[in-house]
């Protein structure tokens, strides 16, 4: 068995079914982890969803900003923009289920001495500690009150985490970590707004995964989420967006060895380039 990694794929179903071939992925077989972001810019967003979905227990993603960009979207939270490539799973006959699936994927998944995020960690948060702040968010997703949580993550000004934060504010900025984090101090502040390549990072901030005495150290943080950093392979550190939507590559790290296995952006998949 062997588990492949894979970077953002945003609804480049096409790329990733090259990518799959490529790999001679085998459902039976082997296991695939997504980074988050399964839909939105690419031009088959809900073949993705249903793709993915359809995999059960051969497939792990958590979710990115895209993904919970759509759960907003759907209850009407955000409207969608003219880039944005999410009706036909707003208006598909399966949309309840696809999105109940979606809605009940983590934001981290912790396995052996690999943790997925979508984004990255705080320098700040242990794993142990990250772990619990992310089931704090999950477990909302997951019930009765998700909408509320949306509409605070996507309606109100974004917060920065404290520990102090309480109720629907704590649950968003964490939300905000997760899946948006590029950025920061060393004091752990997010920038959310930069999203260029690193070494032109504003003054004082720092990748995430750069910020000194880091408490995750201990695991391989597998990511995706930041485009203009590309493919970039550390001893703890897997990011793996290396900009397919954007007319680039698809790429899966195979975690066993870390061998690295690449597509070129399918020309159907390549709208925003």
């Amino acid at each position: 068995m062997a588990i492949y990694a894979i970077g953002d794929v945003q609804g480049c179903f096409a790329s990733l079914q090259q990518l799959l071939a490529h790999i001679q992925f085998e459902p039976d077989r082997d296991r695939l982890w997504f980074v988050g972001d399964l839909v939105n810019r690419g031009p088959d967003s809900l073949g993705t969803l249903r793709y993915v979905k359809g995999l059960g227990p051969a497939a792990v993603t958590v979710l990115g900003n895209h993904d919970l960009f759509l759960l907003a979207a759907a209850a009407g939270i955000a409207a969608p923009r003219p880039m944005d490539t999410i009706q036909a799973i707003l208006t598909a006959p399966d949309r309840d289920q696809l999105l109940t699936w979606l809605r009940h994927q983590p934001l981290l998944h912790r396995e052996g001495p690999f943790v997925m995020v979508h984004a990255g960690l705080l320098p700040q948060w242990t794993i142990e500690q990250a772990a619990e702040l992310a089931r704090e968010v999950e477990q909302v997703l997951r019930g009765p009150d998700y909408q509320e949580l949306l509409r605070t993550s996507f309606e109100r000004p974004s917060v920065q985490w404290s520990n102090g934060l309480t109720g629907m504010r704590r649950l968003a900025a964490l939300t905000h970590v997760f899946t948006r984090l590029r950025t920061c101090t060393v004091d752990g502040m997010m920038n959310e707004s930069y999203n260029g390549p690193p070494d032109h990072a504003p003054s004082g901030f720092l990748p995430w995964f750069q910020v000194p005495a880091r408490r995750s150290t201990e695991a391989t943080i597998v990511c995706g989420h930041w485009a203009a950093l590309g493919l970039h392979l550390r001893d703890n550190v897997l990011a793996l967006d290396s900009g397919c939507v954007w007319g680039r590559e698809l790429t899966a790290v195979r975690l066993e060895d870390r061998q690295v296995f690449q597509v070129p952006c399918d020309g159907e998949d390549c709208p925003v380039h």
